[in-house]
């Protein structure tokens, strides 16, 4: 059984849809196998339903939102980087713009017109659909020979692994792509969470949840150590098991089993000012308020919702007088504001990840084409790979551009043999 001039592609999500577009760009035949009822379903979800396409940044600082896998992906950004993505989805038709933090969003803030303008062009150049679930890459003499669903077997040349990871399995991630590598011989390392919310050791977040803080500080630190994992300033949001929010899911993607103990999170609440700037703001305020009761005479520093919270850790008597606040007190109050300790008891579940941390490794894929290093014909793009990164559309870029290279050179390797 042997079908040498068609790619089949499994997993219409983000990767998926590209690597069918560029195979049939470059000539092949391709064939997009999707398990669900309509293509894109997860792409229709991310940035709370706008779709961060991408990150119009440097190299530089692409790089440096990639905590797992950066070097592998040097080839693929080299050939397809954030500003080519935002050439290619504009040419289709869709415009863009650029948010805070260099995110980059269809004018229309409508991840429909993306999987659309996506899935359209597929349609043009030739790529045809098969709804069905691959249980199966097929190969003989380690080469890849085609795929097997559950209701037939179809003959392939080359076939692209774009099946996700573990995170939103109702939108078919479920790790179907991470079983079919393991049995071709890849090793796979087993899916965690990333870009997840992090739960409490403690009740401090709950007592505020539903607080969302911008602009405040967030350092992650390994208890063991002492060393800062992870710190940057931006948005984050308590809440009843702990913290969410931009920062948070970032910060999420530097944590390596995040048991109960190792971590620490730490949040600078006025990053602005330097501590001695700050407690002359607490000694005028203080001063203003000399006569209230210590909970309030917060309320022109901190927001309402934090206030008894944080009270409460200070270990100050929320009723004993302003002007009976000692200086011992005051620079306690200080430590907390520049520095509030959450203790980190882990995760959220897998389900709930944003993306998938583990999968294919990459020392088993070439770089600059994303093939195999263990099975002829056979490819890789997206998170199926072991490489993750922060949020801000680096992800999505992943998928991208690793699909681009997967798709060009899976066409390539049977237009090759003609």
């Amino acid at each position: 059984m042997t079908n040498d001039k068609t790619v089949a592609v499994i997993g219409g999500g983000a990767a998926g849809m590209m690597a069918a577009l560029q195979a049939a760009r470059a000539g092949a035949a391709v064939t997009l196998f999707e398990r669900g009822d309509r293509v894109g379903r997860k792409l229709r979800i991310t940035g709370k339903g706008r779709c961060n396409v991408t990150n119009d940044c440097t190299r530089e600082a692409f790089f440096d939102r990639i905590p797992h896998g950066a070097r592998f992906l040097y080839a693929a950004y080299s050939r397809f980087s954030p500003q080519d993505t935002m050439t290619f989805f504009e040419g289709l038709g869709v415009p863009l713009k650029t948010e805070r933090g260099n995110r980059v969003f269809p004018v229309s803030d409508r991840a429909e017109d993306i999987v659309n303008a996506l899935w359209r062009a597929c349609l043009a150049a030739g790529v045809r659909p098969v709804t069905g679930r691959v249980f199966a890459v097929l190969t003989e003499n380690g080469r890849v020979t085609g795929v097997r669903t559950g209701e037939a077997t179809y003959p392939a040349g080359a076939v692209v692994l774009a099946t996700g990871g573990c995170s939103y399995p109702k939108t078919g991630s479920d790790g179907d792509g991470f079983r079919m590598a393991a049995a071709l011989g890849h090793t796979v390392y087993p899916p965690k969470p990333s870009l997840i919310p992090l739960l409490e050791e403690g009740r401090f977040c709950a007592a505020a949840q539903g607080l969302t803080l911008k602009n405040v500080r967030l350092t992650l630190t390994e208890n063991a150590t002492g060393k800062t994992v992870y710190t940057e300033q931006g948005e984050l949001l308590f809440t009843h098991f702990g913290l969410s929010g931009p920062l948070t899911l970032s910060a999420s993607a530097y944590l390596d089993e995040p048991t109960p103990g190792k971590y620490t999170a730490y949040i600078d609440l006025k990053p602005a000012l330097d501590e001695k700037t700050l407690d002359a703001r607490l000694l005028a305020d203080f001063e203003k308020y000399k006569n209230r009761d210590f909970i309030n005479a917060l309320s022109d520093l901190l927001p309402q919702k934090l206030i008894a919270p944080l009270v409460a850790r200070s270990g100050i008597d929320g009723r004993e007088k302003v002007n009976a606040v000692t200086r011992e007190q005051r620079r306690r109050l200080l430590a907390l504001l520049k520095a509030l300790p959450v203790p980190v008891a882990g995760t959220r579940p897998l389900d709930e990840a944003i993306v998938t941390r583990g999968g294919v490794a990459t020392n088993e894929v070439v770089p600059g084409t994303m093939a195999s290093k263990r099975v002829n014909g056979l490819y890789f793009a997206g998170e199926i790979l072991d490489v993750d990164a922060c949020t801000g559309g680096f992800n999505l870029q992943i998928a991208f551009s690793t699909a681009v290279v997967a798709g060009e050179n899976a066409a390539r390797s049977i237009l090759e043999k003609e």
